[in-house]
């Protein structure tokens, strides 16, 4: 769901991003069989409060019991619904490095609702290869393959470089969804949604939190800190 159609479902941004946890997690009661969950239960697999977990929902509409909880199969067609995953969405995938392929190559896409649907590279000698079921295009191809006005998701996977570039060709092409896996921030038009995985920026975090725990905070951080 972007960011246009939440404000008009009056549906918060921070409720939408928490959306794909409990669609995850009732995924996962799904796989064992569980018919029916309570809010508690619910909120505990996706790693909420359950008060959090209520009002979020509510946003949806009223699908719990109450003394019974929520239907797991009825609950999961709602957040799909709500965040656009009863079709398949079609995505885009430019840059044909070790990244790129791996997302090419991820069959949980087709599971979720999108589907890969070209493959681009600037990289004439990886134009023509083929990976799983599609062949790397050129990028002149782009134009060809995006219809405007039509919902279409570009995923951008090439160095930082590049980056910029292929947003502006993307955008060019109407494409007004990009997922931006390169190390690098790039600027959009508005009206453009646009997402950024920075792996880097992740695994820093964590190695902060990894020294916190681990107690070996540097001294001069630590008397700062008093």
């Amino acid at each position: 769901m972007s960011v246009d159609q939440a404000a008009k479902r009056d549906i918060p941004d921070a409720t939408v991003a928490r959306l794909p946890g409990y669609l995850r997690a009732l995924g996962q009661l799904t796989a064992q069989d569980v018919l029916s969950v309570s809010s508690e239960e619910l909120a505990h697999s996706a790693g909420v409060s359950s008060a959090k977990l209520r009002k979020d929902l509510s946003h949806l509409g009223s699908y719990g019991v109450r003394g019974v909880g929520y239907d797991v199969a009825h609950l999961t067609y709602q957040i799909s619904r709500a965040l656009g995953l009863t079709h398949d969405w079609p995505v885009v995938i430019v840059g044909m490095g070790n990244l790129g392929r791996a997302l090419a190559s991820y069959g949980g896409f087709a599971t979720k609702g999108f589907k890969v649907v070209a493959l681009l590279d600037r990289d004439p000698q990886l134009v023509g290869v083929q990976v799983d079921e599609l062949t790397i295009q050129p990028m002149a191809a782009l134009t060809s393959l995006v219809t405007p006005g039509e919902a279409c998701i570009g995923v951008i996977a090439t160095p930082p470089a590049s980056a910029q570039e292929v947003a502006d060709l993307l955008v060019a092409a109407g494409v007004s969804s990009i997922l931006n896996f390169a190390a690098t921030a790039i600027q959009v038009p508005e009206g453009v949604h646009m997402r950024k995985v920075d792996l880097s920026t992740e695994l820093q975090i964590l190695a902060f939190h990894e020294q916190q725990r681990s107690g070996t905070v540097p001294e001069d951080l630590l008397e700062g800190a008093g």
